[in-house]
């Protein structure tokens, strides 16, 4: 039988620190104490726990400092921190700094355990994670030669996939990139570029959907100097710099019909003119382009080119749905879990079979991109451990938000993000409750001071 956690009482307040050790102790663990960060310190060196619940707020060493020197000793030591003030900015620092959670005081006895358990919990399992990996020994990297990104599925779908990628790899004839929002049409032209005869040439993105109408010519095929209002000097545009290589018209449905009859030029002769330009330049690169539009329906209603129809759609690859592969969703996810891991320096992140199964549940309308953001968000409230299905309560997949939002979420550092999908969850879980706070907080699995505490701090009003 194995011997029972031993938990670490980290607390200058003695009363707090007793009370605490029999509460545990009348639950079975085992316990140890420290008046300060710098016995806390010492107590983790000599007898490492399996858990700490520490106080922000000490002589000597405060808890911060406790945290700091821990540092990746965090991945493999849950510690539940306790600060005077929930909404505090020590609190807050705490979480950064890697913290499992934290308790405001004065706190309710039946949180504490709560709390312990689940971080106990997901230290069991993140344990087991690291064992079986290192048995089967597994590849961590995830990624082809130089940090090439790699495609993940073998639903018979995207077996097609890669092998309508391998047969036009062979040419160099123009491919057209057709699927819905979010199935990864950039990967896919990536994938095409590395294993043609073009690899070691460059590879030029180009976003038409996001380029104003009055620079789309300019960004295509450079302008000479004085062409227009700001024209200082001569710049060569995207043809040119993907010269050897792969250009690769993103969007391509959204050009506007002049830079369509442009790209024709382009594709018929293989030459082109910068803007405000007289001299003839020739282009060896290679066309490859993607949309989600239907362009056989925009050609029927005027909006896009037949002649450059047919000339882009020499080759065409269609990108399955998610939906239609739910195979690649549990392989995908651990793809994009594996991704986060290597960004953030986490070392045991992956889903828990219920997890796993409640995300194989979902349609997945805003496809992988949807999935990624989804398990960002997730994989945060998890502090990088083991997912469990509470943390997918975070944002529920197949809402606008979950694909609307992912654009701004990118952008922000790690700290708003995380306070974002917490104001969010908390948001949710008071409006599905009718602005109810007991049974939201108990939708959360939180104390209802906390939430009020939450309340407060991000000024929700249900």
């Amino acid at each position: 039988m194995s011997e029972p956690a031993l938990i670490l009482v980290a607390d200058d307040d003695r009363t707090i620190r007793r009370n605490l050790v029999r509460l545990l102790q009348s639950e079975g663990y085992r316990t140890s104490e420290a008046a300060d960060g710098l016995e806390a310190l010492a107590s983790i060196r000599n007898e490492p726990p399996t858990a700490v619940l520490l106080d922000l707020k000490m002589p000597g060493r405060d808890g911060l400092d406790v945290l700091r020197e821990l540092g990746p000793a965090l991945s493999d030591l849950p510690v539940i921190v306790v600060t005077a003030f929930g909404g505090s900015a020590a609190a807050i620092e705490a979480m950064r700094q890697g913290a499992y959670d934290y308790l405001s005081k004065p706190f309710d006895l039946d949180e504490v355990l709560l709390i312990l358990k689940r971080a106990l919990h997901q230290r069991s399992l993140a344990a087991e994670v690291r064992s079986l990996r290192a048995e089967v020994d597994v590849d961590e990297t995830g990624e082809g030669p130089d940090d090439e990104p790699q495609m993940v599925g073998q639903s018979p779908p995207m077996r097609d996939v890669y092998k309508a990628i391998g047969r036009a790899a062979a040419t160099d004839e123009p491919v057209l990139i057709v699927g819905e929002s979010g199935t990864g049409k950039e990967l896919v032209a990536s994938a095409l570029h590395t294993h043609s005869r073009r690899g070691e040439g460059p590879f030029v993105r180009v976003n038409c959907g996001a380029l104003p109408d009055g620079l789309i010519e300019s960004e295509l095929f450079g302008h000479e100097r004085g062409a227009f209002t700001g024209a200082d000097r001569q710049r060569p545009g995207r043809f040119e710099r993907a010269a050897g290589g792969t250009i690769f018209l993103d969007e391509v449905g959204e050009l506007p019909q002049a830079a369509q009859a442009k790209l024709l030029r382009v594709l018929q002769r293989r030459e082109f003119e910068r803007v405000g330009g007289t001299e003839t330049l020739k282009t060896d690169a290679r066309v490859v382009s993607a949309t989600h539009r239907d362009l056989p329906k925009d050609v029927a209603a005027g909006r896009f080119r037949e002649d450059l129809f047919y000339r882009l759609n020499v080759i065409r690859i269609a990108i399955p749905p998610l939906r239609e592969r739910p195979e690649d969703i549990t392989p995908l996810a651990e793809h994009i879990l594996r991704q986060l891991e290597r960004k953030y320096g986490w070392v045991s992140l992956s889903l828990t079979p219920k997890a796993s199964e409640k995300i194989r549940a979902n349609p997945w309308p805003g496809n992988v991109r949807q999935l990624e953001n989804y398990l960002a968000r997730a994989a945060i409230a998890a502090r990088g451990r083991p997912i469990l299905p509470e943390h997918l309560e975070v944002d529920e997949p197949g809402t606008s938000l979950a694909v609307e939002t992912s654009e701004t979420e990118e952008s922000l550092p790690l700290r708003a993000l995380l306070a974002e999908v917490e104001r969010r969850a908390i948001q949710r879980a008071l409006l599905a409750c009718e602005g109810n706070r007991t049974k939201a907080a108990g939708r959360l699995g939180i104390s209802r001071r906390q939430l009020f505490d939450k309340i407060r701090e991000y000024d929700l009003h249900p």
